[in-house]
């Protein structure tokens, strides 16, 4: 099943109005940021981490195979993402670009991305937060690899520059949504339909011990909405982004 960041990449691609040799590249670009996001799962389940038992569905990598083996199947997968994007494919983006397009993913795993958002996380654990810092969080935990998958998307498929910075605040907005649709889940949903341990967030501080249930669920509509306005440029064309707008708010896994 593809995720919401794969099928963001994707219909990016077609709203740049890609060539199929470049609707290829991007697919394949898809598959690199879901190998990465994917490394990143199982980074965070680890008992060094978040200690989670259940994802997707299904005992953690390291409940189930180990430990050892999980923390070399994520480096394997981060390595094949990068090697995904190294490589060149009939139609697409030049050697340059093919960099650049590594260079973005990078950013936004690195130490200004998502790892600084979850060493932020594990570092505010027991303690209160004021907003800025949750946002600070969230904004790189989570929404910088929805960023990233839009601007691979764009790069990979050659958006102008104007369509490439209209999906990026397209999934800023989108990107922040989801965190707070997963406090909300965390908070009030069952371990069985979200297929992953919940209540995990107890000992943090999160959108909704910050505004309460209602409170985050107005923030999450909201966010939403400023995701869609976003797209207003490209007309019906970006209507599949508009419909896996309203999955997100809508999820309950």
């Amino acid at each position: 099943m593809k995720t919401a960041r794969q099928l963001a990449n994707e219909i990016v691609a077609e709203l740049a109005e890609a060539e199929s040799d470049f609707a290829v590249t991007v697919a394949g670009h898809a598959c690199a940021v879901e190998m990465v996001h994917t490394a990143s799962l199982i980074l965070d389940d680890l008992p060094s981490m978040d200690d989670a038992k259940t994802r997707r569905g299904r005992a953690t990598c390291h409940v189930a195979h180990g430990e050892a083996t999980a923390i070399l199947a994520a480096f394997a997968l981060m390595n094949r993402g990068y090697e995904i994007l190294a490589e060149g494919w009939p139609g697409g983006p030049s050697a340059a670009g093919r960099a650049a397009i590594a260079q973005d993913l990078a950013r936004a795993v690195g130490a200004a991305g998502m790892i600084a958002g979850q060493a932020r996380d594990l570092a505010m654990t027991d303690r209160n937060i004021d907003f800025p810092t949750l946002e600070f969080i969230h904004s790189r935990k989570t929404g910088a690899l929805f960023i990233a998958a839009a601007a691979v998307g764009a790069a990979g498929a050659g958006a102008t520059a104007s369509a490439r910075q209209a999906v990026i605040a397209y999934a800023k907005n989108l990107g922040l949504a989801f965190q707070i649709v997963d406090d909300l889940i965390d908070a009030t949903g069952a371990a069985s339909e979200a297929g992953k341990d919940v209540g995990k967030d107890l000992k943090k501080t999160t959108f909704v011990s910050f505004a309460g249930i209602e409170g985050a669920r107005q923030l999450a509509a909201e966010l939403i909405e400023t995701s869609q306005h976003a797209l207003d440029a490209f007309g019906a064309a970006a209507q599949p982004l508009r419909e896996l707008a309203r999955y997100v708010i809508a999820r309950r896994r």
